[in-house]
């Protein structure tokens, strides 16, 4: 094709190889889609009509579970395979936002953030209008800061004081993605290390749970607890006459080092007690994923020879194998094979 000048122009390397950047591969996605319509899901994987928007949540209320870490390389992954993707940060702390650029000090202003399409007085914002694009093609952004806790702190008083819509805060974030449904196949949504009105919000929100767990003896006693308590916050849900509708839930094990035995046998016991709700790859324990945290990168953005190749090519078939399993997920759930 590029013989024939057809397409986009790639850059040229000194060795006269072609280069594409993503952004023209997935024109060529559409070109060849559209080509072979037979053959499209093979070139283009988005949603088509009738496949619902998947709303994948990260959750658990135990920090250091990797939460950020898996959502950052969910949503690259998603995108280097040709899916759109809504990156949504819930936590005040914004460690997703930093890793896609957007640092919450700086270049977050008031009233950017998810809780400006939540908020319950006359500056709720449309939630496209604080939607912002990000340097990685097929990536959209909300990024957060610490006015994320705003919301945790006024739902409390909307409950106490009557208004209008308290009672129901956990339809808002649901509610709010509908408005943009359309624009997206899949949204990531990295919630705080907490349970409070958001995370509920996310939980109801979700078509899909990941709830992430360090195989420690601790991390499992406070997932525990993070599930007991979510537990009784979804019979009141129920109770007030909503219904949760979760195409899938599992656990994904992370920072998990094949090797050490104490971590091993926790993994055996989770995978005892959960049996097929545990993912079968687990994210592992890598320099590869620190170094790259540390650039504010992921593994899918290591330039060669910064990481020991061996290191490297373990490190990112782990992650690989997780988020083509999550993948899997979401394509069962839209009823393809």
């Amino acid at each position: 094709m590029s013989l024939e000048g057809k397409g986009p122009v790639p850059a040229r390397l000194d060795n006269n190889h072609r280069v594409y950047a993503l952004d023209q591969v997935n024109e060529l996605r559409e070109m060849f889609a559209a080509a072979k319509p037979q053959d499209a899901l093979r070139f283009l994987p988005r949603r088509r009509k009738g496949e619902h928007l998947q709303v994948i949540g990260i959750a658990n209320f135990k920090g250091g579970s990797a939460k950020t870490t898996t959502s950052v390389h969910l949503c690259h992954y998603l995108a280097l395979h040709g899916y759109r993707v809504l990156a949504v940060d819930l936590d005040p702390q914004a460690s997703l936002s930093a890793m896609f650029g957007a640092q919450p000090e700086m270049d977050v202003g008031e009233n950017e953030t998810i809780y400006a399409a939540l908020r319950h007085d006359e500056n709720r914002r449309p939630i496209s209008e604080v939607i912002r694009p990000t340097y990685f093609a097929g990536v959209d952004l909300i990024p957060g800061n610490i006015e994320v806790m705003e919301y945790e702190h006024e739902i409390p008083r909307v409950i106490s004081g009557g208004g209008k819509g308290g009672a129901l805060f956990f339809e808002q974030l649901r509610e709010a993605l509908r408005q943009v449904e359309d624009q997206y196949d899949i949204v990531v949504l990295d919630t705080p290390p907490s349970l409070g009105f958001l995370t509920l919000g996310a939980i109801y929100a979700a078509t899909g749970l990941i709830v992430t767990v360090h195989p420690a003896m601790l991390d499992v006693a406070s997932m525990s607890q993070f599930l007991l308590m979510m537990g009784d916050l979804i019979r009141v849900i129920e109770n007030a006459g909503a219904t949760l509708r979760h195409d899938f839930f599992h656990y994904l094990i992370t920072r998990h080092n094949p090797h050490d035995q104490p971590q091993a046998q926790i993994a055996a016991m989770l995978r005892h007690l959960f049996a097929d709700e545990v993912l079968v790859p687990t994210a592992i324990e890598s320099t590869a994923v620190e170094a790259a945290g540390l650039a504010k990168r992921s593994l899918y953005e290591l330039e060669p020879g910064e990481i020991g190749r061996d290191t490297y090519r373990r490190a990112k078939e782990s992650m690989d194998a997780v988020n083509a399993a999550i993948v899997d997920l979401v394509r069962k759930s839209w009823g393809r094979t």
